[in-house]
């Protein structure tokens, strides 16, 4: 049908995909709103008196019987490679510590002192860390595009700051270096989570690392904090099930799906639309201030992502 359809359509306008792709797309958009959720859960978290840490915890002490569960059933269902697992684990073990603890350790309490805008803006400067990463370690040259990408993104991020400085003089620095130090260690989890998937697959990874991070996360908890001195009232025990199986389980199983089916430079670019929503939200359930600062900032952030993630095809004039 989408071959039919396509050859309706003059060249050089917009094509069908094949059906894999359409469906990967839908993963990669669903995946981006519902993860794009997760701070306006956290902020309605926090204002039920929870923390960081009780955040952390019960986000994944929720999440790991899910993972578990997801495990067993792929054990049965089909032979485990154990040999894969067990040559990969130690990296495994790295990348859930990387990936969904400390970083979201950074990432949550940087939550705490600036909005859910400008936090989410900051963690999607990402991608930049893994180029930068990439030239440092993996022989990636560093090239203009980069460093005009470094520009645009950092002159967003500054707009948005000053404004937020405005609004919150005392904590807005330390907020920002937090999430940016949070966006530093995932770009980490995903150039070495990269090679895992290649060799186990992305249903396989997604499982054994969000598992191994939340027993991180629960170790973690139990040794410097007291669960007795946890109260949970009725509203933060729906915003933290919303958190842990909407904006992450879910999304986390969707986007590693995508991933494979459209590619990581394509799910860059659908992957702008996260700090949209989250800016859209945070106005209108958190009444979080949203100037033309902050349009200016965002539209300077997402072009800089951009350029970074899209590359331009160049036309070539068919020969008659």
């Amino acid at each position: 049908m989408f071959e039919k359809l396509n050859a309706f359509i003059p060249p050089m306008l917009i094509k069908f995909e094949k059906k894999s792709v359409l469906i990967g797309f839908l993963y990669a958009f669903l995946g981006t709103m519902l993860f794009s959720f997760k701070s306006i859960f956290i902020k309605l978290a926090y204002e039920e008196g929870l923390d960081t840490d009780s955040v952390l915890m019960l986000r994944m002490g929720i999440s790991l019987p899910i993972y578990l569960c997801l495990i067993a059933y792929l054990s049965r269902k089909n032979n485990m490679p154990k040999k894969i697992i067990k040559q990969n684990f130690p990296l495994i073990i790295f990348v859930g510590f990387m990936g969904y603890f400390l970083s979201s350790w950074l990432d949550l309490k940087g939550l705490e002192y600036i909005s859910a805008g400008l936090e989410r803006l900051t963690l999607f400067t990402y991608p930049i860390f893994i180029a930068i990463l990439g030239a440092l370690f993996f022989n990636t040259p560093i090239d203009k595009r980069i460093v005009v990408t470094l520009i645009l993104t950092y002159l967003g991020l500054w707009t948005i700051f000053n404004q937020e400085a405005i609004f919150n003089t005392e904590n807005t620095a330390l907020g920002t270096f937090l999430v940016l130090s949070s966006a530093f260690t995932y770009s980490i989890y995903v150039l070495f989570s990269k090679k895992v998937i290649d060799r186990i697959g992305s249903v396989w990874f997604t499982s054994l690392a969000m598992s191994v991070s939340s027993v991180f996360i629960l170790f973690y908890y139990v040794v410097f904090f007291d669960l007795s001195d946890l109260t949970i009232n009725l509203d933060a025990w729906i915003y933290m099930a919303l958190l842990s199986i909407v904006s992450t389980v879910i999304p986390s199983f969707m986007l590693s799906e995508a991933l494979v089916k459209v590619g990581a430079t394509r799910m860059g670019i659908i992957g702008t639309l996260g700090p949209v929503v989250t800016i859209i939200f945070a106005v209108w359930i958190l009444d979080e201030p949203f100037t033309v600062y902050h349009a200016i900032g965002t539209i300077l952030v997402i072009l800089g992502v951009m350029l970074l993630t899209i590359k331009v095809r160049p036309l070539q004039n068919k020969k008659s």
